[in-house]
C-alpha cells in the first residue's frame, strides 16, 4: 500500500451534490489544500445531458452503482432495482432534475428534535444561496448562485386537463412549490438550463477545476477511514487497481450519500458491534445507528389509458416520431427529449386529518410495464403518487469488509400499517381525479392496478404489487443526540473528531418532496460550518490555547 505524501485540508468522499458543493466552497480559501475523490467515472457521457437520457443511466453501469434491494415482505417479496449516481455529479446526473425543497414544517421538525439551526426559516436563505432561479431573486428564491432552476420548455393537454381535474377534487393550481406549503397543482421546476441537465458536476465543480489547491481524482473508490489517536486522519482508496493511503490534517468529508456513507463508516469499525463483529471487523466506535432509520418515498404508478388524447406512447411508437423529436431537441433543446421524467406535479393530503399534504405525485404523458421496458403500444398517462412522510424504516449493511461487495438494502416498505392506510387512501385520490369532469374528454380507463380492486384489503395488495422506489434514500447517518443519532447539528459523528457525513443520509426525517436539492442545500450549510470551526480552530491556536476534545455521548 503506498501511503501519499501530500496532506491535504479536506478529504471529500463522494462527487455527487453535496461534495461538489463542499469541493467549490472550500477550496475558495486558497491556504486549504483539497481533495475530491469520486469512484465512478466523468460526467462526459452524452445521455447524461439529454434530459430524457435518464433512461440510459439508469441500470447502466457506466453510470449507475446497480444495487438492488433484497426481497421485500411488504412487496410481495420483490426485489427492487436501486438506482445511485456513479459519475461525477452523483444523483443529480441520472436523477429527474426536479427542484424541489419539502415543506417548512420538515426543517421546524428536525430543530424541534434539537438540531438547533436547521428550522425552515434557517434553512431558507442557504437555499436562497446556492440557486440561480429564472425568475431572479425574491423572498423565497435566489438568483445569484450556481444552481440553475427553470421552467420546462413543453406542456401536454392530457396535462393541462389532469391540473384542472386536480383543482376540481380540491387540489388548487399554485405557480411554485418551493415557498415552505407546496400544497397544490402545477408543473414542476427542473435543474436544467437551456434544455440541458444542470447536474452538480457542472453548476459547482467545473467552474473551480483550475484552482491549484484542488485535486479531483476519479476512479477512487474508499474502502475505509484510519485514525491517528482517535482522530479521522486518512482514507484508504483503490486508484488504478492501486491501494493508496491519503491523509487529512483537518478533517475528512463523507457525501456518498444515504447507501454509501454508511457502509464507509461500517467498513472502518464505526457502527452497529453486533454487525461489525459477525464480519470480523474490529470494532473502533460502537454507533448503533450506522445503516438504521432508512428511508425512502415509495410511489404507486396508476396508469390509465386515454383517448383522444396525444401522449409521448404514439410519438415514441413510430420512426417518424422518433425523428420528430429528436429534431425539436436539435433545434432548439425543446420537445419530449428536453422532459425530466416527471412534468406535471401535485401535492395534496390522503384525508382530512392530515395537517399538510402528505402525497406528492409525478403525473407523466407515457406509460410503460416496468421502467427499463418500452412504452405501451396504447395512448395513456402514468399518475404516480408517493407517502412523503412513510412510517416505515429499513437498513443498510455491508455484506463484507470489501468495498467492492453489494450493500445489503433492506427499506421495508409498507412495513408500518400508517403506511398501507395511506397507500389505500391514495389510490383512492386519483380515482377521483381521473373521474373529475376536466379528464372526461380523455375517456381515462383505469389500467393499473384496475378498477375492479375496491376494498381496503384490496387495495394494500394492489400497492405491494405496483409499489417501487422514487429514489430518495435518505435517514442512515440520523442527525440528533440519542442512542441512534450519527451525526450532531454540525455533522460531525459522535465520537470520531476530524470526521462529518454531509449528505442526505443525516436527514432526521424524509423531507416531503424530492431530495437532491434539500441534500444541496445541507452541503451549502455544512461548508459554512466547517469554514467557521476551521477559523475558530486557527484563533485558538494562535492564542495558545489548547482545545478540549470533543465530547459525545460514545467515545472511542
Amino acid at each position: 500500500m503506498q501511503t501519499d505524501s501530500v496532506l491535504y485540508d479536506y478529504i471529500i468522499v463522494g462527487a455527487g451534490p453535496a461534495g461538489c458543493l463542499l469541493a467549490n466552497r472550500l477550496s475558495q480559501n486558497p491556504s486549504h489544500r483539497v481533495l475530491l475523490l469520486e469512484a465512478g467515472g466523468q460526467d462526459n457521457y452524452a445521455w447524461i445531458h439529454v434530459p430524457v437520457g435518464y433512461l440510459y443511466c439508469i441500470g447502466n453501469p457506466r453510470t449507475d452503482w446497480c444495487f438492488k434491494t433484497e426481497a421485500e415482505p411488504g412487496l410481495g417479496g420483490r426485489a427492487l432495482n436501486y438506482p445511485r449516481g456513479k459519475v461525477l455529479g452523483g444523483c443529480s446526473s441520472i436523477n429527474g432534475m426536479i427542484y424541489m425543497r419539502g415543506q417548512a414544517r420538515d426543517y421546524d421538525e428536525w430543530a424541534a428534535q434539537g438540531n438547533k439551526g436547521w428550522g425552515w426559516q434557517d434553512v431558507l436563505p442557504v437555499f436562497k444561496r446556492s440557486e440561480n432561479h429564472y425568475a431572479g431573486g425574491s423572498d423565497v428564491h435566489g438568483a445569484q448562485g450556481e444552481w440553475r432552476v427553470e421552467q420546462q420548455r413543453l406542456s401536454w393537454a392530457l396535462l393541462d386537463a389532469f391540473r384542472e381535474a386536480a383543482a376540481q377534487t380540491g387540489i388548487p393550481s399554485i405557480p411554485d412549490f418551493n415557498g415552505g406549503d407546496n400544497e397544490g397543482c402545477s408543473y414542476f421546476q427542473v435543474n436544467q438550463r437551456r434544455g440541458v441537465r444542470w447536474n452538480a458536476s457542472k453548476a459547482f465543480l467545473r467552474p473551480v477545476l483550475q484552482r491549484p489547491n484542488l485535486t479531483v481524482l476519479t476512479g477512487a473508490e474508499v474502502s475505509r477511514i484510519e485514525f491517528d489517536k482517535g482522530r479521522a486522519s486518512a482514507v484508504v482508496a483503490s486508484i488504478g487497481k492501486q491501494l493508496r493511503t491519503l491523509r487529512s490534517r483537518r478533517e475528512i468529508l463523507l457525501c456518498c450519500g444515504s447507501i454509501g456513507s454508511p457502509m464507509v463508516l461500517q467498513r472502518s469499525g464505526i457502527g452497529p458491534r453486533a454487525l461489525l463483529e459477525k464480519l470480523g471487523i474490529d470494532v473502533r466506535l460502537e454507533l448503533p445507528g450506522v445503516g438504521t432509520n432508512l428511508q425512502d418515498h415509495l410511489q404507486l404508478r396508476l396508469i390509465y389509458k386515454v383517448s383522444n388524447g396525444h401522449t409521448l406512447n404514439q410519438m415514441a411508437g413510430s420512426l417518424w416520431g422518433k425523428m420528430n423529436m429528436g429534431l425539436r431537441y436539435a433545434l432548439n433543446r425543446s420537445g419530449p427529449l428536453a422532459m425530466a421524467p416527471s412534468q406535471l406535479g401535485a401535492f395534496a393530503r390522503s384525508g382530512p386529518e392530515q395537517a399538510t399534504a402528505n402525497l406528492e405525485y409525478h403525473v407523466q404523458p407515457l406509460s410503460l410495464e416496468r421502467f427499463g421496458e418500452p412504452l405501451h403500444g396504447f395512448p395513456a398517462f402514468t399518475a404516480s403518487v408517493c407517502d412523503l412522510r412513510p412510517q416505515s424504516r429499513g437498513t443498510v449493511e455491508i455484506r463484507s469488509a470489501l468495498a467492492d461487495a453489494a450493500p445489503v438494502i433492506r427499506p421495508r416498505y409498507l412495513s408500518h400499517e400508517t403506511d398501507l392506510k395511506v397507500a389505500a387512501d391514495a389510490i383512492r385520490l386519483t380515482r377521483r381525479i381521473a373521474r373529475a369532469p376536466a379528464l372526461a374528454s380523455f375517456e381515462p380507463v383505469e389500467y393499473l392496478p384496475g378498477a375492479s380492486l375496491q376494498t381496503d384489503e384490496q387495495l394494500r395488495e394492489a400497492a405491494s404489487l405496483i409499489g417501487t422506489t422514487i429514489f430518495h434514500p435518505v435517514g442512515t447517518c440520523k442527525m440528533g443526540q440519542g442512542r441512534d443519532a450519527v451525526v450532531d447539528e454540525r455533522l460531525r459523528v459522535h465520537g470520531v473528531p476530524g470526521l462529518r457525513v454531509v449528505d442526505a443520509s443525516i436527514m432526521p426525517t424524509i423531507t416531503s418532496g424530492n431530495t437532491c436539492s434539500p441534500t444541496v442545500m445541507i452541503a451549502e450549510k455544512a461548508a459554512q460550518m466547517i469554514i467557521e470551526d476551521a477559523l475558530t480552530d486557527e484563533q485558538t491556536v494562535s492564542a495558545g490555547i489548547v482545545a478540549a476534545p470533543q465530547r459525545s455521548a460514545h467515545s472511542l
